[in-house]
Formats: structure tokens, sequence, C-alpha cells
């Protein structure tokens, strides 16, 4: 790590910028000048989503020599991971790293320490809010002053509170609701959130604290599906079901849900308890006017139109525990078939072939199986094949390609497509194309994104997905194989 000029403000340190929170907030504090250093397990994850004047560091916060190295000249650090994702004993895992956190700012002279914990009072708090407060607790032992930011429900898209009201409200006609969703929260809207975040660095010199924070709203997680079903223009039914408890409850939610089946267990299990502001404090301390439920929760669906949201709590390493594989699965409320494959050619030329697809070069791979499907959609009223593409050799965005639109295109780096084909849901089809660092090599990803609408684009999804792994597969192999091709021109 390079020591800093003698005239630069120190550097600001992240933690859990791979997560939901801090993903949000990276962006965020570049936009105001400030040296990040972010640290992470896997910077792998990170060096690509970073601006050019933000370090990453490498190390585990359980890790002391790692931690103190981070910290060394940081001002004011943002300590945004936990330990969900976690199996087993998840409480003493976040002790420890909270415990490293706090001898290593205190004995590197940070001057202050940002957190982000769980709202909550009372001696009989779930596990994970328990933990939460009790890593707030560790972090203002050695005297570092500490301001502490309790939440409850943060709605945003990508949020796993918003995904999960979003994937049930999506997947089940009728739902059983347990006396535990009429459990009071008061969320908060992730721009708020972050909001408050930012508002820290400007708090006077030692100032520390706890401070809770939500919107104006005190609502159930009953009254979250009810409203994002109202937006979204859903009918359900909910059928009140007193006996079932959050433990089986959260057993069930990994069925259904099974993304959400380790993480979501933690927050199901905690809907015991209200988590509601009982302290305005934030709000005569903050300049934040935190917005409403429905304003929060049409800001969320509106960012979903975009083919995946700005950040996902699940790109969270610590969210799954692994790296995620790839392949079709689900991915938050969407599905996914995500495939990647390195060729031994510079960027340019493994995108070449991304460049040139549809119209009367093909799709690479079946394209007996691409002109049926265009006759289909020619059936049953959409544009088909017919509408080829503008130019053979070069795109824009607006772009008509196919059945497709050309919705972002950066060149030798970047193609997405969004589907103008009858389906019963949103699709996109993305290529992005990133070189190996030597010039010589690149990594070219496809990631194929479908939104179902209902029950019936889950039907349609599994339905063809057989199909659709065959045509994904072989379309990936063809592109790399006409990317080789390419490379020895």
């Amino acid at each position: 790590m390079p020591p800093p000029s003698p005239s630069a403000p120190p550097p600001v340190l992240l933690t859990g910028a791979t997560g939901y929170i801090g993903g949000r907030l990276l962006p965020a504090l570049e936009a105001r000048g400030l040296r990040v250093r972010c640290l992470a397990r896997r910077p792998e994850f990170l060096r690509a989503r970073v601006g050019p004047g933000t370090e990453v560091a490498a190390g585990d916060l359980l890790d002391p020599a790692a931690v103190r190295a981070a910290l060394r000249g940081a001002g004011t650090a943002f300590y945004l991971a936990h330990a969900l994702g976690s199996g087993g004993a998840f409480e003493e895992e976040e002790r420890r790293a909270a415990a490293n956190f706090a001898r290593a700012a205190r004995e590197e002279g940070v001057a202050r320490i940002v957190y982000v914990g769980g709202l909550g009072r009372g001696t009989a708090l779930s596990r994970h809010l328990s933990s939460r407060q009790e890593v707030g607790r560790v972090l203002a032992s050695t005297g570092v002053p500490v301001v502490e930011l309790r939440a409850s429900v943060v709605i945003g898209s990508g949020s796993l509170s918003f995904e999960l009201v979003r994937a049930l409200s999506e997947r089940l006609p009728v739902m059983t609701v347990p006396r535990w969703t009429r459990t009071l929260a008061q969320p908060v809207a992730i721009e708020d959130l972050v909001g408050y975040l930012l508002e820290c660095l400007d708090l006077p010199p030692g100032a520390s604290g706890v401070y809770e924070v939500g919107g104006p709203d005190r609502v159930s997680y009953l009254d979250l599906m009810r409203e994002y079903c109202r937006l979204r223009g859903l009918r359900r039914v909910f059928l009140p079901v007193p006996v079932l408890t959050p433990r089986l409850s959260s057993l069930w939610l990994g069925l259904v849900t099974p993304v959400y089946a380790r993480v979501g267990r933690k927050l199901i299990e905690s809907l015991v308890n209200e988590t509601v502001v009982t302290d305005d404090r934030a709000l005569r301390t903050f300049r934040v006017r935190p917005r409403g439920v429905r304003e929060a929760m049409e800001r969320a669906l509106a960012n979903e139109d975009r083919a995946l949201a700005a950040t996902r709590w699940s790109d969270a390493v610590s969210a799954s525990g692994a790296p995620r594989p790839d392949g079709g699965r689900g991915f938050g409320a969407r599905l996914v078939d995500a495939r990647s494959v390195r060729v031994a050619v510079p960027p340019a030329a493994a995108f070449a072939p991304v460049r040139r697809i549809g119209g009367a070069a093909g799709w690479h791979f079946g394209d007996f199986l691409w002109r049926l499907r265009g006759f289909l959609d020619l059936l049953a009223g959409g544009p088909g094949l017919r509408r080829g593409r503008r130019d053979p050799e070069r795109l824009a965005p607006g772009d008509a390609l196919d059945f497709w639109r050309v919705e972002a295109f950066e060149p030798d780096r970047l193609l997405r497509l969004s589907a103008e084909m009858r389906l019963p849901g949103r699709a996109w089809l993305q290529f992005e194309v990133e070189g190996d660092g030597d010039g010589r090599g690149s990594v070219i990803r496809q990631t194929a994104i479908f939104d179902p609408r209902g029950i019936s684009g889950r039907l349609y999804w599994y339905g063809i997905w057989p199909l659709h792994a065959l045509v994904f597969a072989g379309m990936l192999r063809g592109i790399a194989r006409a990317a080789r091709e390419e490379g020895r021109r």
C-alpha cells in the first residue's frame, strides 16, 4: 500500500463493499471525491467496480494483521461486514471480527467507526439482532468513537427484505400468513440509509452514539406484501395461520425461495421482535428526512427495470459462503443463466463475434432453433427475426437486433440486449468481455436474465429450461470458437 502524500486527507476505509449497503455506499463516497480504501476477502470481485482512485486491500476481518494494514492512516472507517451467511455459531465469528477491528482502529488512531446495526429493544432479542447489537458494543469497547445506525427493514432494489417480499408475492397466488408477519417494523429506503452514512462524515470530531433510523411508516411484512401486490397489480389471497412458527416458516422459505435458505432463515427468526424507532435523535441530528414505504417501494420497482440492480445482497461473498457457481439458478426474484469462458485472444478479438451477433451472421449455435423461435413469435404477434440488424459490424443503443433491442453497448466490452419477443415476463441477454491483464487473453461472460410475470412466467422458464441450457451453452462455445478464429487473422 503506497504511503499517502503529506497533504492528502486520510482515506475512508470501507468494509463490506461487496455487500448490499456497502455496494451502494461506495459510489456515493467516490462521488464526493473522497479517497476510499476497501478491505475485501476476495478483492477480485471488487476491483472491476471501483473508481480509478479507490484502493482495494485483500484481507479477512478475522486476520488482525490484515485489518491493521487496511486501517493504517485511515480517518473514518465504515464497518458494514457481517457473517450472516456463515453456518453454526455466526455470533462468535462476528464478535471476533469486531474485536479485531476495534483493537486495530485504536492502535492506528482511527478517528471514527461508523456501523449499521439492527433495531430492537429488550432482553429477548433474536440471535441475529442480539449479535448485531453486540457487534456495536464490541466496536466501541476500545474507546474509538463509534456512530451506530440501528435500522430495521431496508427497502431497495436488491435488498434482502425487498427480494423476499417480491419473490413470495410473485410466486404464490395463495399465501399463508402466520402471526409473526404482523410484527411491526419501520422500514428505511436504501437511498436514505446511504444519506445517513454520508452525513456521519460531517459530524463534529469525537461525536459518537447510537441512532435509530427508519422511515415514517410502521408496517408489518404482511403490509409490505400487500403494498407490493398493489403496485404490481397482483391479486393474492392471504390466509391467516396461527400455528406456523418463525422456525418452521424459515424452513418453508428455504423450499419456496432456496437462494435465501441460509440468510433468510436468520431474518425470519428475528421477526418475533418489533423493530421500530423509539428515539428521534436521528431526526434531530441528521438532515435526512426518510421517505415512506410506498415511495421507497416504487423506487425499488423502478430500479428493477434495469437488467440487474446496481447491487444485490447476494453479491456479497458472505451471503452464500462461497462464490456462486455458473449455470441456471434463481437470483433474487429473477432467473439467471450465467456462463463464462476464457479465450487466448485480446479483448477486441474476443468481442468481435459478440458485436456481429444476430441478423445474417446468426447466433453461433442452433440457428434453426432461433428461426423456429422467431416464427413462433411472429404467430404470437411479436416481431420475430424479420427485423435483422441495421449494420453487420456496428451496433448502438436503441438498435433493433432480430427480436431484441440493444439496451447498452460499449465497444470491446459490453453488449446488453432486451427482449421484444412475446414472453410471460421480461428478458435480457448480456455479453461482457474482460482482459486478463497481460493483453493476450480474455474472459467472455454470457448472462441470460428472465424476470417472470407471475406463475405463468416461471412455468415458461422451467418448461423450456433444457432447451435454454442447450442453446446458451452452445452459443458461448460458438462465440469462443469464432473469437479464436478472429485472433488468428
